[in-house]
């Protein structure tokens, strides 16, 4: 009888104890519009000349390695490198075609932005003409009060194989 009786109780407590645990939505497709758009602001920051558009969307701590192997460990130091590159004017010459832009979610507040830029009309110091640069960027952003910031930058070139 207590067996009974303690089985009953437990079957009892199982269903009197059931939560009701909101399930958030998320709007992927909005987090996507929104990682996305980072890229034009970058982008718009370059053409400008704009260091704190082109830097607007990351975090304070951000970690950022272009394809020359330059790394800045923060907002501040990633301001003074632009600030500087900025002031380059062969290094400002040229056109940007983003392609292949692919967001992925690894969680609810972690993203990866994989993304590859054709360059074209980029100049060496000595003022000739680059070939068309293919740079691929990989961006981990997370989300922190309901917005998306850039936490890792990586920069790399692929040239081109003979």
């Amino acid at each position: 009888m207590n067996k009974i009786a303690l089985i009953f109780f437990m079957i009892a407590l199982t269903l009197g104890c059931k939560s009701e645990k909101k399930e958030i939505k998320i709007d992927r497709d909005k987090d996507s519009k929104e990682i996305l758009k980072t890229i034009d602001n970058w982008n718009e920051g370059w053409d400008k000349k704009d260091v704190e558009l082109a830097i607007s969307d990351y975090s304070k701590d951000t970690d950022w390695t272009n394809a020359f192997g330059d790394r800045m460990q923060s907002k501040s130091e990633l301001r003074q490198l632009l600030t500087e590159i900025f002031a380059m004017d062969f290094v400002m010459n040229g056109v940007d075609n983003y392609i292949n832009d692919d967001v992925k979610f690894l969680t609810d507040d972690i993203a990866l932005l994989r993304s590859t830029n054709i360059r074209t009309g980029q100049k060496w110091s000595d003022g000739t003409l680059m070939n068309d640069r293919y740079i691929h960027h990989l961006r981990v952003f997370q989300k922190t009060e309901n917005k998306w910031e850039i936490t890792n930058h990586m920069i790399s070139q692929a040239h081109e194989k003979r």
